[in-house]
This record gives C-alpha cells, structure tokens and sequence, in this order.
C-alpha cells in the first residue's frame, strides 16, 4: 500500500478518509491547518495561500495517491461577495488541489499513481447565493478533465468524485445559511462515502472510474 495525501483531513470527509485508509493498509499524510490533533504524519500548510505550498510541503519524493477533500463553502449573492470571498474559495477549492497536483507530479508518474478530487453534488449548477463554490467546484472538474488528458501517457489516473449531500458539520451550517433543515439521517454518511473512495484506490490495473456519482439509499 501506498503514501496518499490527503486534503481537508480535519473535515468530516476527511477524518472519515484517513481512518478508512489508514485501516486499509495505507500510509497517509495530511496536508493543512490544524492536524497536529491527527494520529497520522502532517503537513502544515494554508490550502488558502497555495503559493506557499512548494516551501511548506517540501520534496514530495513518494506518493502514490492524492485526494483532496478540502473545500470552503460561503454562501453568499453576487452582490454581497466581495474580491477577498472569492480569492480564497477559488484558492482553497481549486488553485491548491492544482499546486498540490504540480508538486507531486514527479511522484504521482513514477508511482503510475491516482488523484482523486471530492467535487459538489451531482449536477450541481445555477445555485443563487452560492456562485462562488458552485463556479469553483465547476472550476475543479475542468481541472480534473485537463489533467485526466494530460497525464494519460504517464499512467496517471484522475478522478472526480461527486457526493450528494453528506452528512458533515458543514453542510449544516450551509443549510443554516439558506434556511433549510438539515437532518444526518437523509445524507450519505462520510464512512460510506470515505468506503468509496477507498474502493477506487484498489481499482485493478486494467480499468478504473474516472467520475463517481454518490448518492443516498432510497429510504
């Protein structure tokens, strides 16, 4: 089994991932804020400034994988999101899974390796009040297709994984922000979620899934 970075490992999704890796036999490394509390190797890093990310992460001489869960989620109108708003959800959404991607790359060709980026809901588009992560998420699948065409001639496989809604910390405060009930119990929870993300890590060598749609069990 294989090094694999994680981002957002604190989260919901996150924390779900590096247990469900960690007990499938991989090693993991977290790369963000606050993951000293983590019983798993870190790398402090600000996903929100990625051009400090070459210096913070270091040398990235073995990875076999990269999954990045980190993402912010501000809702807020057109109207009322100013520079700053969308500066730093563009750069924790997407510019730092795509540095991150930059720094690996040497490693992810070597180890013929997997990045996987957790995107939106499925079909996710047109949302009012919430453009900047809906543009951002639509953002990361362009860069998860560019990469996919890219990267095919060095054994590189991408793909992009797309939960419904998911039972976390903050996908409450987001239905908070929009007035709408959350219930746990309608969402996917993020141990099945993490499970399937595990499973397309173990894809065998001939074939694997390039987009995943996830969604809750009919009730």
């Amino acid at each position: 089994m294989g090094n694999v970075l994680v981002t957002g490992a604190t989260g919901g999704i996150g924390t779900a991932l590096v247990s469900a890796l960690t007990q499938a036999g991989h090693q993991v490394t977290a790369v963000g804020r606050d993951i000293g509390r983590l019983d798993v190797p870190g790398i402090e890093a600000d996903l929100a400034a990625p051009e400090t990310l070459a210096a913070a992460v270091g040398p990235l001489d073995d990875v076999q994988a990269l999954v990045h869960c980190a993402g912010i989620s501000p809702v807020a109108a057109v109207a009322d999101a100013d520079p700053e708003t969308w500066r730093r959800t563009m750069a924790v959404n997407v510019t730092s899974a795509a540095e991150l991607v930059r720094l690996a790359l040497p490693a992810l060709r070597r180890s013929r390796g997997h990045v996987i980026f957790v995107n939106a809901s499925p079909g996710l588009t047109g949302v009012a009040r919430w453009s900047g992560f809906v543009g951002s998420k639509a953002a990361l699948r362009e860069l998860a297709d560019s990469l996919r065409e890219e990267e095919a001639a060095h054994g590189v496989r991408v793909t992009t994984v797309h939960p419904a809604a998911t039972a976390t910390d903050l996908l409450g405060e987001v239905r908070s922000a929009f007035g709408r009930p959350y219930d746990p119990a309608t969402c996917i929870r993020p141990e099945s979620l993490a499970a399937m993300i595990v499973w397309l890590l173990n894809a065998p060598p001939d074939a694997y899934a390039c987009d995943l749609s996830v969604l809750p069990s009919p009730r």
